[in-house]
């Protein structure tokens, strides 16, 4: 069964690209036809695509690893904070920060500082702070929740990237080529195809459409994060098994056995002479 109905993409204007000569000639073999001046996309691509980039992430959140959503366009913001944290995935949706991925230890050393500053806001501890610095610190907690704020929850750089608009993320899908990390993209008909891994054909400006395809992104997550929690109970339920199954070794067990069947020839040949040697004493 399909993952989303035709009648769905076509009801959120996922096939409307932009004007004709606005195009990106690379993105010809995704585009279906032309209609007054629009190119209209192949939904019949842009579903295939869906699902195969749908498996992907389903496999990398299954193994525990993290999928970066990323879209800081105005029509794209609202919903890839809200379908990250749906799926309890990091987040860009502001301006991305060079160096997010390729200079990752220092973005790392700027969370765990925002995660600091935060404790001690919520244990109210002031420390030394004078005044002025409670207020820089505490504008600075602000400038670093808007900024990083969607990235809390990521420990180590991603496995997957999902992006909203190649265009304005260009920084980003070029840190994840770097880096060979995947990209996964909604592509309009104005956009190059070439540097993403898992093309999705597809209206990146209308709201409905970055909703939809987001959503089904993000139940990837869900379903990916549910087949790791069962295959990890699984895991602990055989270990379990295991433990139940070896009994205990008990010493009073060796009471009643024959102990030379547990020694080798010669030690049992020198057991033996010394024995008849104090016999003979």
């Amino acid at each position: 069964m399909s993952i989303v109905s035709m009648k769905a993409l076509l009801e959120t204007g996922v096939h409307f690209g932009h004007r004709a000569k606005r195009w990106d000639p690379r993105m010809k073999p995704y585009i279906f036809t032309e209609r007054n001046g629009i190119h209209i996309l192949d939904l019949q691509q842009t579903l295939a695509n869906l699902e195969e980039a749908y498996e992907r992430v389903k496999e990398e959140a299954s193994k525990g690893n993290k999928i970066l959503f990323v879209g800081t366009k105005r029509q794209a913001q609202e919903t890839v904070q809200h379908e990250a944290e749906r799926c309890g995935m990091p987040y860009v949706n502001q301006r991305w920060l060079g160096g997010t991925l390729t200079n990752w230890r220092t973005i790392k050393a700027r969370i765990d500082q925002l995660k600091r500053f935060e404790e001690e806001i919520e244990r109210g501890e002031v420390g030394f702070y004078t005044k002025k610095e409670l207020l820089r610190r505490d504008r600075m907690v602000e400038k670093l929740r808007v900024r990083l704020g969607g990235l809390r929850t990521m420990t180590r750089l991603p496995s997957l990237l999902f992006v909203i608009d190649v265009r304005r993320e260009h920084t980003a899908v070029k840190e994840a080529n770097i880096l060979g990390i995947p990209v996964i993209a909604l592509v309009d008909t104005n956009c190059d195809p070439e540097p993403i891994d898992y093309v999705i054909p597809a209206n990146d400006d209308a709201i409905r459409a970055i909703k939809l395809l987001t959503g089904k992104i993000a139940d990837a997550v869900l379903e990916g994060l549910a087949i790791g929690g069962k295959r990890e109970a699984d895991e602990d339920l055989e270990m379990e098994a295991v433990g139940t199954a070896v009994e205990p070794f008990d010493a009073d067990d060796l009471d009643d056995t024959d102990n030379s069947a547990f020694l080798g020839d010669a030690t049992l040949r020198k057991l033996r002479s010394s024995s008849f040697e104090d016999e003979e004493d």
